[in-house]
């Protein structure tokens, strides 16, 4: 040990100062000599192993995905411009995830194992964009999966490997989400403050200016409620046809209003007039989110209510339906951006020069890919391979927006800080898109009865029945009894949500006061900092009179030394005449 602690000590110095101290060393020459050894062989190690570990890290720095394209956009267009981008990012590592889960547990064994299916239709090329005909009985769908127990060793039960492949991606998700808004939530506390601020400047606006600034607002907000309302009520009446339903006109007149009401929502703001241009962002998204999510609510219902009871193999015509909105909303999204940011920059530059170049807008790019996010979440339980549309939906938009933003675009002028925008995004993402569509899956997965024609589920009374199957099942082998009891006494009891509700209660309540305590803190700090502020200015006051008083004295003492040398010349001048 003494020899161990001595050579490690050696290590650490520098190549002189090792040589020095092993001469120094009381101890034979041979001892010396293998002490100095040792010593350089560890060191070499050490170079080695911290070389190996810089050329991986270099090397694992170019595996990262667009990695060199991200920084390169950070550094022209700014990094409100790179959250949009980090952000689709964010989404595909998302749907490569479910793409890879999925298909490694459900459609794999379904592939391998899949019974002869004859009766598949002529594949024609029409059903890339309707996703009906050849695709209705293939893997794509629900529909192409049966719930037969495959014969391996061990079986594999493809009920089980549905329902929990399914149920893990979401709950990862959901927990991927918490963890990232809990991480930047505290960039929004920076905006409290500020916000006040503001509140305390309104409340110094006379009583008629307040009731004009309120009526334009409720104006405004009436008339956008209208509209989403009135696009709600138009979805659901096209979509109650079955015959249009199973169309394309559905998804285009979906996606024709994603595309022109934000415009009027655009125009309706300029009359509310804000003076805070981060406001009218926020107050924009907030209402483009009530939007799309009444259409998704509008047609969620109507799924889950009408679909059941008049199509037999329901599911995949959910799956479908889910798959032809999210192909017209990437066609949508390609002819966006040749219309809406080509086009434009052509005609700002060449035709109307006082239009000048677009501005890339964050917020309308962002909540168009909430919007389509959502729609693969809704239809992952419907199409197990719907996030391959996902990710190369993904994939060639990133390339797309990174040219038209390179030629096209300018930064935009105001936005709010990178972080508040990217904590935004995550929040909009949880709540309300996959708040909604875990309840959606949930609902699906309690109440309602799968198909009896089709599907991984037929014959039960709902899918969540294949937990009671697979729990009756284990029974008969006693080293599995303490799952049965578990599943038993602990998660079909009522005591057990009530106390899981109430511990995520205190949680939440403690959360809320530490969240608080900090709002605090910062406004405590904020305080502080505005008092030596005023110290400051009120020091350099003084300073600056001290400095002025200094300077006039400074002035005034030669005019007082100069008049008592003329008095002087003048007493000896009279004085030498008098004599």
């Amino acid at each position: 040990p003494g020899k161990s602690e001595l050579v490690s000590d050696l290590v650490s110095l520098s190549a002189g100062a090792r040589i020095q101290a092993i001469r120094s060393l009381p101890m034979p020459f041979n001892e010396r000599k293998t002490i100095r050894l040792t010593s350089f062989v560890i060191i070499h190690l050490c170079n080695i192993s911290n070389n190996v570990n810089f050329y991986l890290n270099l090397n694992l720095q170019h595996l990262i995905i667009w990695q060199d394209t991200l920084k390169e956009i950070g550094g022209r267009f700014g990094t409100s411009v790179l959250s949009y981008f980090l952000f689709l990012k964010w989404l595909l590592q998302f749907n490569l995830f479910s793409l890879i889960i999925n298909f490694c547990f459900i459609t794999m064994p379904q592939i391998v194992h899949a019974p002869n299916i004859s009766s598949i239709t002529g594949f024609r090329g029409l059903e890339l964009l309707t996703g009906v005909g050849y695709f209705n009985q293939t893997v794509l769908f629900y529909g192409g999966y049966n719930g037969e127990v495959i014969v391996s060793k061990p079986a594999y039960n493809m009920q089980l490997a549905y329902f929990f492949t399914i149920a893990a991606y979401l709950v990862l998700c959901g927990v991927s989400l918490i963890y990232s808004i809990c991480t930047f939530s505290q960039n929004l506390h920076m905006e409290y403050l500020p916000f006040e601020k503001r509140l305390q400047e309104k409340n110094k606006m006379s009583l008629s200016d307040r009731i004009k600034h309120l009526s334009l607002h409720l104006l405004a907000w009436l008339l956008s409620l209208g509209l989403a309302l009135g696009s709600g009520a138009g979805i659901y009446f096209l979509g109650t046809d079955p015959e249009l339903a199973s169309t394309l006109l559905l998804p285009v007149v979906v996606s024709l209003i994603n595309l022109i009401v934000p415009l009027l929502y655009s125009l309706i703001s300029t009359i509310e007039s804000y003076s805070n241009p981060r406001a009218k962002i926020y107050i924009s998204i907030i209402r483009s989110v009530i939007l799309k999510m009444s259409i998704l609510g509008i047609l969620c219902f109507y799924w889950l209510n009408f679909v059941p009871d008049n199509i037999s193999c329901w599911e995949s015509f959910v799956g479908q339906s889910v798959y032809r909105l999210l192909i017209i909303d990437f066609i949508f999204c390609l002819l966006g951006i040749f219309f809406g940011e080509f086009l434009r920059n052509v005609i700002g530059t060449m035709c109307i020069q006082s239009l000048g170049v677009p501005e890339f807008d964050i917020a309308r790019n962002v909540l168009d890919l909430i919007y389509a996010q959502t729609l693969a979440w809704i239809g992952i339980y419907f199409s197990p391979l719907l996030p391959v549309m996902q990710v190369l939906k993904l994939f060639i938009i990133f390339y797309l927006k990174k040219i038209s933003l390179s030629m096209n675009c300018q930064p935009p002028k105001h936005t709010g800080r990178a972080a508040q925008i990217q904590t935004v995004f995550i929040a909009l993402l949880f709540f309300p898109s996959f708040v909604g569509v875990l309840s959606m899956v949930a609902f699906t997965v309690w109440s309602l009865k799968p198909s009896d024609q089709c599907g991984p589920f037929q014959g039960l009374d709902t899918p969540f029945h294949t937990i009671f199957n697979w729990t009756d099942s284990i029974q008969d082998f006693p080293e599995s009894n303490w799952v049965w009891w578990i599943f038993e006494n602990i998660l079909r009891s009522e005591l057990f949500y009530y106390l899981i509700s109430l511990i995520v209660l205190v949680i939440t309540y403690f959360l809320w006061q530490i969240i608080q305590g900090r709002k605090q803190l910062i406004k405590t700090l904020r305080e502080q900092i505005v008092n030596e502020g005023k110290d400051k200015a009120f020091l350099l006051n003084k300073l600056q009179n001290l400095q002025k008083e200094r300077r006039e004295m400074a002035s005034y003492r030669p005019q007082v030394r100069v008049s008592r040398v003329l008095s002087g010349l003048t007493y000896f001048l009279f004085a030498s005449s008098y004599r």
